[in-house]
């Protein structure tokens, strides 16, 4: 069946699903202003929408590990994740803010299917001796999404009206849903079947007990685990300071978005060059010192020096593009086989905790002292790195 199922499809599926997804954000955080007319409002949409992941994700990859056909569970995910953001847009101004949140919420329990849940699935679609390459090239559509989404998003918006780019962002998640629903069923691994012979676990709480205890008693998955929701909690701070580091030295807070523009575009480059040569350097290595290079880009910010704000934009893209890779590389390996769909999208959740956890910090240092928050996102990123290390496998 993995023959009759092109990467093709997978990487397009992946890459819809995943810039819909990025469109959804920014779509919402417009449509409410737009309608509502008030930030409040349409802060509250957003972070409705990515607060609940956090509860989603393990629940969600429990349940594909234990579907005889996760394709079609995924799909099904996917359609009602698009179906939640029109049914958002359908209650803006006509329901009481605190439902139209309500609606949010429940749709973002299944947001990590769109990120972890999809990745999991990668070893069903090619063999094993393709896997570093496919891992590499899966990492990209992350970037991808990520440039050409939020992008879309302003294009539409402007062009259309807010609602547009919501009804644009779920129709994006809905062309993923054919890729999705076909994806092979059965053992990610033909060699597989005769050495997993764990029966999976009577109730889906001892599944999701059995998930955490993965996660954090594989040592290979523990540290690249926790460097990773270390390093993201730091990007969070890195990406709520770019409005202020655009304003003081480029003279506008437009110009922050430029800054993205060009981490993502670095991103999409770095991890092109590593699908080329995938096995150059191991992920352990790429792990931890991706968060030196993040934390380099983030000194170089803190200078405010225009050309050096530039450099930083693009030296973050590099640590940050192929440590996606790394990451999604060292779950692929170090995850056992009935568990992978749940060791994805929690990890998945608590890197966007962590994401949230440095925007909510970030914001408050930001306005005291720009210097001192990306100075600060620097220290956390080589706090990163010193996890890494702390989590050598087996030092029980």
């Amino acid at each position: 069946m993995k023959r009759r199922y092109a990467m093709g499809s997978f990487l397009a599926g992946a890459a819809a699903a995943r810039a819909g997804d990025e469109m959804s954000g920014p779509a919402l955080l417009l449509a409410g202003y737009a309608v509502g007319g008030s930030a409040t409002e349409a802060s509250a949409l957003l972070a409705g929408i990515t607060v609940s992941a956090a509860v989603g994700g393990p629940l969600l990859g429990a349940l594909l590990d234990r579907s005889p056909r996760p394709g079609r569970l995924l799909a099904r995910a996917l359609a009602l994740y698009g179906t939640g953001l029109v049914l958002i847009l359908l209650s803006l101004g006509r329901l009481p803010l605190e439902l139209t949140v309500l609606i949010a919420v429940f749709t973002g329990l299944l947001g990590p299917a769109l990120s972890g849940g999809w990745t999991a699935q990668l070893p069903r679609v090619v063999p094993r001796e393709r896997m570093p390459r496919a891992n590499a090239l899966d990492a990209m559509t992350f970037s991808l999404a990520s440039l050409v989404g939020p992008a879309l998003a302003g294009a539409l918006a402007h062009l259309l009206g807010a609602p547009a780019a919501v009804v644009a962002s779920a129709a994006l998640i809905a062309f993923a849903l054919p890729a999705a629903w076909t994806l092979p069923m059965g053992r990610d691994q033909d060699q597989d079947r005769g050495r997993d012979k764990t029966p999976p676990a009577a109730s889906l709480t001892a599944d999701l007990a059995a998930g955490i205890r993965a996660i954090t008693r594989t040592r290979p998955l523990a540290r690249a685990t926790l460097a990773s929701v270390v390093s993201c909690t730091g990007l969070g701070m890195l990406i709520t300071c770019t409005p202020l580091l655009g304003e003081r030295a480029f003279g506008s807070a437009a110009e922050g978005t430029l800054l993205l523009t060009c981490t993502a575009v670095s991103a999409l480059v770095a991890n092109a060059v590593l699908a080329r040569r995938p096995r150059t350097i191991a992920p352990d290595t790429i792990i931890w010192s991706s968060t030196l290079l993040l934390a380099i880009a983030l000194v170089l910010s803190a200078t405010g020096h225009p050309a050096l704000v530039v450099a930083a934009a693009l030296t973050a893209g590099v640590g940050e593009g192929p440590q996606l890779a790394a990451l999604l590389a060292i779950r692929h390996r170090e995850s056992p086989e009935r568990l992978r769909s749940q060791v994805f999208t929690t990890g998945a959740s608590l890197k966007i905790t962590g994401f949230a956890l440095g925007a909510a910090v970030a914001g408050p240092l930001a306005t005291h002292s720009l210097p001192t928050a990306l100075l600060t996102a620097a220290g956390v990123q080589l706090v990163a790195a010193l996890s890494f290390h702390v989590f050598r496998p087996g030092s029980c």
